[in-house]
């Protein structure tokens, strides 16, 4: 038991993350019975059985008042005494909700930077306009059907055909095997698939295409061609082979082919260079996985923080897993550009509510067991901590899964909070950096956009230094401020946007790819 003549700062072993918080999330450092200097009042005594990223009561709680984190309701107590600590057994998951739209809302846009102060990066810029971080031969086969021999083609290609000090200005040969594509019903599972794999074409971090069918599938090359065609997107601006399984006589002629096909494109790729852009040519895709109770208190808003830098550049930031807006939609909504917007948000929201109920789920089924052993108990604790990765801009618009969004600024894509598909999605709607937040240790990449790694706490930082990037344990250490923390992620991202440096996952090879496209539900 700790000394009750001296008590431990608060500051130093918990956080109260708004004034208007009437918990607290216990840092490290806690026995039970330990007494705490409160900024205000007398001394308080912990109560249970205090484990880190968890939280306390910082004052009595009656039983039906809501506990109150972020400054939003995270739940009802069922009556608990100052310093006790919160478990799923003195509080209820009621948190009430109120979605209310002023007629006249308006939020203000953002302070902009002058052009002076904008930093710049070596980027690739395509024929679109649009600016690449990366500059890879991508083979993409349209359905899991071609998948096998997309693999190969990339695998045997990056480790006998391309040479870095042959073809310095290429960054590899990737494929994307997936799942989809045959074998499902006609309609939205289609539509989705075929459109992930033609942005994913079109993405200006790829310099050019090999597009692999089986022949016989749903979304076989006519079928994508067709898809092309009907959205406009005819030719891609980029050179782009198109290949066949059963037309070429099978797998290992189609792989001959295709590797004969990468052999040319090598020096072709190779002569598109970097070039000083602004970073308003930025599109930043944000994600968390392994979530923590410290992931809202510290990587979480210090990714907001530099989410604010990119929008203040002019460049475009994509906030999704919409799984993770429930409980926290209406903190979202208010802070929309004007009413529509508003109501776009609660769209996604309900839509996937009803896309869960299809298959027997609801959205508070979603912390995993790590995030409530970490201290995420219930959804909407979770959400208000991962919806701080969108920082304090106003919300520009919304869109749909991997849907290119029709503006700048803050966005929110329509997607799953599960990684492997909800990463792919945002960079097939034109994302070229990602930084992922986590807090138990998540090592997944990208197969042509660099993701970068922010850690919540500094132990898991110190465990798996050669996977996760940044460390934003600082700020639990006290040993460095949100905004201090936040440059350094806008800075990593500048440097690794322009080629300087590589994220950790692409020095391993994390290439994971999945497309989200059981969508019954009509958005």
């Amino acid at each position: 038991m700790a000394d009750l003549v001296n008590p431990l700062s608060f500051s130093d072993h918990a956080i109260q993350v708004h004034p208007d918080d009437n918990v607290a999330v216990i840092k490290f450092g806690i026995d039970e019975g330990t007494q705490l200097s409160m900024p205000k009042g007398d001394p308080l005594v912990i109560r249970g059985k205090p484990t880190a990223g968890h939280r306390f009561a910082l004052v009595k709680v009656a039983a039906g008042d809501s506990l109150i984190q972020y400054g939003q309701p995270i739940g009802k107590s069922r009556g608990i005494a100052a310093g006790e600590v919160v478990t799923p057994t003195n509080m209820s998951n009621d948190v009430p909700v109120v979605r209310v739209i002023p007629d006249q809302l308006s939020t203000a846009e953002p302070q902009y930077y002058e052009d002076s102060e904008i930093p710049t990066f070596q980027g690739f810029r395509r024929k679109d306009g649009r600016v690449g971080t990366r500059n890879h031969i991508l083979i993409i086969p349209t359905s899991m059907c071609a998948s096998h021999e997309a693999q190969q083609i990339s695998i045997i290609a990056e480790h006998t055909l391309f040479d870095p000090q042959l073809y310095p200005n290429v960054d590899g040969v990737v494929g994307i095997p997936h799942n989809k594509g045959c074998g499902c019903s006609d309609g939205s599972n289609l539509d989705v698939t075929l459109r992930t794999l033609a942005n994913y074409a079109a993405h200006p971090n790829v310099g050019a295409v090999v597009m692999i069918e089986l022949g016989c599938e749903k979304t076989n090359l006519t079928k994508m061609e067709d898809y092309l065609s009907r959205r406009g997107m005819d030719g891609f601006g980029k050179p782009v082979h198109w290949l066949g399984v059963q037309s070429a006589g099978g797998t290992a002629q189609v792989v001959s082919k295709g590797l004969a096909a990468v052999k040319e494109l090598l020096p072709q790729v190779n002569q598109f260079q970097r070039e000083a852009v602004p970073a308003s040519e930025v599109v930043l895709a944000l994600e968390c996985g392994g979530s923590d109770g410290f992931s809202g208190l510290s990587a979480n808003p210090a990714l907001g923080h530099a989410a604010d830098m990119v929008v203040r550049c002019g460049g475009t930031v994509i906030l999704s897993e919409v799984p993770e807006f429930c409980g926290a939609e209406h903190v979202l909504a208010l802070r929309s550009r004007d009413p529509q917007v508003a109501s776009e948000v609660y769209d996604l929201v309900d839509w996937y509510k009803k896309y869960a109920a299809t298959v027997g789920t609801v959205l508070g089924d979603n912390p995993s067991p790590g995030n409530i052993e970490g201290g995420l108990l219930n959804i909407t604790i979770k959400s208000l901590g991962a919806i701080a990765k969108g920082g304090t801009t106003r919300v520009e618009g919304t869109t749909g899964y991997s849907e290119p969004p029709s503006g700048r600024g803050l966005q929110l894509m329509q997607g799953p909070g599960y990684d492997q598909e909800s990463v792919p999605g945002m960079v097939a709607a034109g994302a070229n950096m990602v930084v992922f937040t986590t807090g138990r240790g998540t090592t997944i990449g990208n197969a042509i956009c660099p993701v970068l790694k922010l850690a919540s706490n500094t132990p898991v930082f110190d465990r798996m230094p050669d996977d996760i990037d940044l460390n934003a344990g600082s700020i639990i250490d006290g040993t460095e401020t949100i905004p201090e923390v936040g440059q350094r992620i806008f800075e990593r991202v500048i440097e690794v946007a322009g080629g300087a440096a590589l994220a950790h996952a692409e020095v391993h090879k994390h290439r994971e790819f999945q497309i989200w496209a059981e969508q019954s539900v009509s958005l």
